[in-house]
Formats: structure tokens, C-alpha cells, sequence
């Protein structure tokens, strides 16, 4: 068999890299030609997955990125597939240099660009103001009252009365299995608190209602005087939201007959806004991956990183979650921090993962899926090298708390768990308004209030679920440049937060996906 260029099967990312990327799947005994060097592949390597380009010794770092993503657990000779079977994590020392590298801001647009949105006016503070979606939320403050807040939902829908109100994009349930069972005003309250008033006040919600049994922790009078939930937006008239107790009300059927009354009161108004031009530094974009195979960091997250530049370049924000998938490359973004004390804000949340998973016995690199492993990944490091590719390249401006709201414009780091639904869900609490998910697996997630613009990492997902997924970036291992495939992304995003509905928003996806974050115990 006569040897083939690399560059037809795989991809070698870094000079200094001791293994190439498969960008398709390579049968047993393939003879693949590298730098004058013939390798032969004793076993087939699939899409995603890694093989060594030279010998690598027993405990030597196997190296992805330029950067180690693990430890040879034996000798593992050229040609031979790199995975679990003869990987191990290991430790490594990582010098954060905090602020050495921190990029030039980047250079002014040649156009500013907009999108059409809602000016939700002058009252309101800058990353509150500007939303891409019409929504009313009917928030249910404990599990107790999750039926009764869907019922009130369903009503709604059965009496089809958006039918006259064309610009509300719809009565949005968010309901949940927390709100009691904790300590009154400890930490998991008022993470809760915040998660909820984060989808209160966000921009893509017109107006709200609070529902709650009327016995649970998670009072509603707490939420309202800690989170300072002082109006509804579209109803400055009243005070405080419009809370209804089951308890008080007498039962469910009235408290539903009470929230569609109250819901349909809203409508007139809410179908009153309309949408605006809107500058592109109103952006708040939430980035995640999910799903993810071996091409997520090659292809899609890059791409994604393209896009993340083009927002901040434009004055917008693009938030970066999901700590336990920074965790291995965090070193990479300390030096990018625009100050130490920004850079230790993100070393600190690392050590507090690292406190929080041990005293559960468990390790953080016990996050990469049994699909991720599947997909190629093979160590949490390599998971979240290439996750960090969605960050793009500009400073790192701030590292807040779960559901914290995001108020620097730039690149910000959101202290999140890897799990996808609860990562977005604080995501959009601390006010992203469009969202862009990467999956090589194949993920349908979906968010609402934020429409959820869906990347693929390969070609082959992209047309086994064309119906899912909004943008191919698997053309990246057809040879598409990944800056064009970024520019494709920022595109979507602008005419998505124009009012295109995502793939997610035509499939009906978005409600079941509030998950917020429950950090201690349940008592």
C-alpha cells in the first residue's frame, strides 16, 4: 500500500505535537506519510481520535495544542492509536503568569453592525436593556408550585391567545426541583435567588409572575428583597411582581385561574414593544459546548472563538463557562487576564472545583463523557484545551459567580459546572441574550428566553441531523478556513438575535433546560 499524505486523513496541530487528529475514519494497516516519515497503523483510528506521530515513552506528556493533555501509560510506538488504553491524566505544574500576555484591545470595526431587538428603555442598566426575544415567564419559586406554573402555561396555549398578539414570542413556564430543602439565606438560597431573578429581569422577558406553594424556603418575599425584583418591566405602575401562593389562592384551579388572568393583562402591553435597531455591542453572547468529540477543538470551538473576537471587536460581551472544562488549561487564560487580581479570581474558582469534587470522592477529570470518549477525548486537559477555543483570543476582562450578571463588556469567564443544561441556565442569568452551543456528538439543547444556535463539529453529524443543527463547521476538515466558518457564526448570530429562529426554537426545545445549580446538600 502506498503511503498517503497526512493531511488527507488527519490533522497535526502543533509542530511540537506528538500525536495528529483523525479528520475521518482510517482502516487497520493504512501506511500515512508525515515530514518524510512513513507511520503504519496497526488498528483503525475513527474520526475525532488521536495517533502517535513519534515514539512516546512510558510517563512522557502526550502533547495536543502544544500543551499536555496527559501521560503515555506505557510505551506507545508511531502509528498507534492514542486513547484511554494507554493514557493516564497525571499531574503537571502550570505557571499561570498572570497578565504577561494580555492582547492589545482589538482594532475598531471597519462597519458596526447591528441587529434588530427590543429597547426595553432607559431605565433599565446597559446589560439589562437590549433583548432579542419577546417573552412572558411565569417563575415558579420551589418544585411545589412547577405543575401549577405549567398548568397556567398550558391554559394559555389551549386558549390560543397569542393568536392576536404577534409579537410576544410566547408564555414561557420556568420551573424546577429546588426551592426548599435548604438553609434559609445560605449559600444555595441565594444562588437560587439570583438564578431566578436573573431570568426575571433578562432582556429577552417582557414581564413576569411569581408562583409558589406558600411554605417553602424559597420564599418569594426573600427572592423579591434580596434580588431587589422591584417591578414588573412592563408594569411600572405596580410596585412589586405579581406573586400568587397556592396556599393563599385555594388550591391549584385558582391559582391558575389567577395566572392566566394576570398573564392576559400583561399581553397588550407586551405586544407593544417592538423591535428596534439595535448597535452589535449589545450582544451578550453565551458560548458552550456539549456533546463534544475530538474535532470540537479543532473545528467548531475555534470557529466559535472567530466569532467571540468579532463580538468583542464590535463592543459586545462573550461569556465563557463551564470551569471544570477550563480546568488543565487555565494557564492559557490567566495570562490573557487584563489584571492579576482577574487572573486570581479564576485560579481561586479552580481550587474551589478541585476542594468541591474531593470531598465527594470523585476528580474533575472524571467529567469527560462516556460519548466525549467515544467521540476521541480522552483527558478532562485535552476536553478543556480545546474547550477554551471558544474564548477566542481578546483579554479576559472579569471571572464572576454562578448566575452573577455580566457587566464588562469583552471576554468573560462565568464560574459554571460542565453539565450543560445548569451551565447555560446561569449563563442566561447573568443575561447572555443569544447563545451558541457546539456539539460533535450531537447535541439538541436549547434555552429559552435565549435562542440556542447550534454548531457541528463534523460533516457527518451536520447530515445525520440536519434538523438540529444550525452551521456545519465540519467543513473545517474539508479545508474551509476556520476564520470563515467564525464569520458564518457571527452572522448567525446577528440575524438569530434579528428574529430567525434557531433550529432548537422551530423544534419546540428550550423550557425543559432551566437547571439551576444546587452546590450543598438537600435536607
Amino acid at each position: 500500500m502506498t503511503a498517503i499524505p497526512l493531511k488527507e486523513v488527519g490533522i497535526h496541530l502543533r509542530p511540537k505535537d506528538n500525536v495528529a487528529v483523525a479528520i475521518r475514519n482510517i482502516p487497520a494497516e493504512t501506511k500515512i506519510q508525515i515530514d518524510g516519515v512513513t507511520l503504519l497503523l496497526p488498528s483503525p483510528v475513527r474520526m475525532g481520535h488521536k495517533f502517535a506521530v513519534q515514539p512516546i515513552k512510558e510517563g512522557d506528556p502526550i502533547t495536543k495544542y502544544g500543551q499536555t493533555i496527559g501521560f503515555a501509560g506505557r510505551n506507545i510506538h508511531p502509528g498507534e492509536h492514542v486513547h484511554v488504553h494507554n493514557v493516564i491524566l497525571g499531574k503537571f505544574e502550570r505557571d499561570y503568569a498572570y497578565s504577561t500576555e494580555v492582547p492589545l484591545p482589538p482594532p475598531p470595526p471597519a462597519t458596526q453592525r447591528s441587529f434588530m431587538g427590543y429597547d426595553r428603555g432607559s431605565s433599565k442598566p446597559e446589560h439589562l436593556r437590549y433583548g432579542t426575544r419577546n417573552y412572558i415567564a411565569i417563575i415558579s419559586t420551589v418544585n411545589c408550585s412547577a405543575a401549577t406554573s405549567k398548568y397556567v402555561a398550558e391554559k394559555l396555549r389551549s386558549l390560543d391567545v397569542l393568536k392576536n398578539f404577534p409579537n410576544v414570542d410566547g408564555i414561557l413556564p420556568i420551573v424546577h426541583k429546588h426551592g426548599c430543602a435548604m438553609a434559609y439565606g445560605g449559600d444555595d438560597h441565594k444562588q437560587l435567588d439570583r438564578t431566578l431573578a436573573g431570568f426575571a429581569r433578562h432582556p429577552n422577558v417582557a414581564a413576569y409572575i411569581l408562583i409558589g406553594l406558600g411554605c417553602e424556603t424559597g420564599q418569594a418575599a426573600h427572592l423579591i428583597e434580596n434580588e431587589h425584583l422591584d417591578l414588573i418591566q412592563i408594569n411600572a405602575d405596580k410596585k412589586k411582581p405579581l406573586v400568587l401562593s397556592i396556599q393563599e389562592c385555594g388550591g391549584i384551579g385558582k391559582t391558575v385561574e389567577a395566572g392566566v388572568k394576570a398573564v392576559i393583562d400583561m399581553l397588550p402591553k407586551a405586544n407593544d414593544v417592538r423591535r428596534v435597531q439595535v448597535d452589535a455591542k449589545h450582544i451578550i453572547l453565551g458560548t458552550n459546548c456539549g456533546g463534544s468529540d475530538g474535532n470540537s477543538g479543532v473545528t467548531a470551538n475555534p470557529a466559535l472563538g472567530v466569532a467571540s473576537d468579532l463580538i468583542v471587536q464590535q463592543g459586545g460581551t462573550s461569556i465563557l463557562g463551564e470551569t471544570t472544562e477550563i480546568y488543565g488549561a487555565e494557564h492559557l487564560l490567566t495570562r490573557r487576564a487584563v489584571t492579576k487580581e482577574v487572573g486570581e479570581k479564576l485560579v481561586e474558582r479552580i481550587k474551589w472545583w478541585e476542594w468541591y469534587t474531593s470531598i465527594f470522592g470523585v476528580e474533575i477529570n472524571n467529567n469527560p463523557s462516556v460519548g466525549n470518549k467515544e467521540g476521541g477525548l480522552t483527558t478532562i486537559y485535552e476536553k478543556s484545551l480545546g474547550a477554551i477555543a471558544k474564548a477566542g483570543s481578546t483579554a479576559m476582562v472579569d471571572v464572576v459567580h454562578y448566575a452573577e450578571p455580566v457587566t464588562k463588556k469583552g471576554f468573560v469567564v462565568m464560574d459554571t459546572p460542565g453539565y450543560d443544561p445548569v451551565s447555560m441556565t446561569g449563563i442566561v442569568a447573568g443575561g447572555a441574550n443569544v447563545l451558541v452551543f457546539t456539539t460533535g456528538r450531537g447535541s439538541v439543547f436549547g434555552c429559552k428566553p435565549s435562542p440556542s444556535i447550534k454548531v457541528a463539529t463534523n460533516s457527518p453529524l451536520y447530515k445525520h441531523m440536519e434538523g438540529d443543527m444550525d452551521i456545519n463547521a465540519g467543513r473545517v476538515l474539508e479545508g474551509v478556513p476556520v476564520e470563515e466558518v467564525g464569520k458564518e457564526i457571527f452572522e448567525k448570530i446577528l440575524s438569530v438575535a434579528s428574529g430567525e429562529k434557531t433550529k432548537s426554537e422551530i423544534n419546540g426545545v428550550g423550557e425543559e433546560e432551566f437547571a439551576p445549580w444546587g452546590i450543598g446538600p438537600t435536607l
